[in-house]
């Protein structure tokens, strides 16, 4: 069982950086891949940002590639979401997941923490 808690979300202006930290429960966090998703209103749930246990691989969905950046510290059990150059159609709850799996679809995560709320105003 993996607990998962987001914290760092917040209101920030176009252009803008926030970073999000995600601090997970238990003894086996470095087994897991650990993705950030979103969920704007009225739409789905959608892939940002993925990192294999061991941090050496990373993989990001095209809308966010070169201005966020994924990364973790498993002695910490944290990963985290630096998003530098904030627009508008970024303002979503972000959430973070963990799953078996090096996978950028939600049906694969098996654990998923409450979400933070982003907003960025124009």
């Amino acid at each position: 069982q993996v607990q998962l808690v987001e914290s760092g979300g917040g209101l920030v202006q176009a252009g803008g950086s926030l970073r999000l930290s995600c601090a997970a429960s238990g003894r086996t966090f470095s087994m897991y891949t650990m993705s950030w998703f979103r969920q704007a209103p009225g739409k789905e749930r959608e892939f940002v940002a993925v990192i294999k246990g061991s941090g050496g691989n990373a993989n990001y969905a095209p809308s966010v590639n070169g201005r966020f950046t994924i990364s973790r510290d498993n002695a910490k059990n944290t990963v985290f979401l630096q998003m530098n150059s904030l627009k508008p159609e970024d303002t979503a709850v972000y959430y973070c997941a963990a799953s078996q799996y090096f996978s950028t679809v939600p049906r694969d995560y098996d654990y998923w923490g409450q979400g933070t709320q982003v907003t960025v105003s124009s």
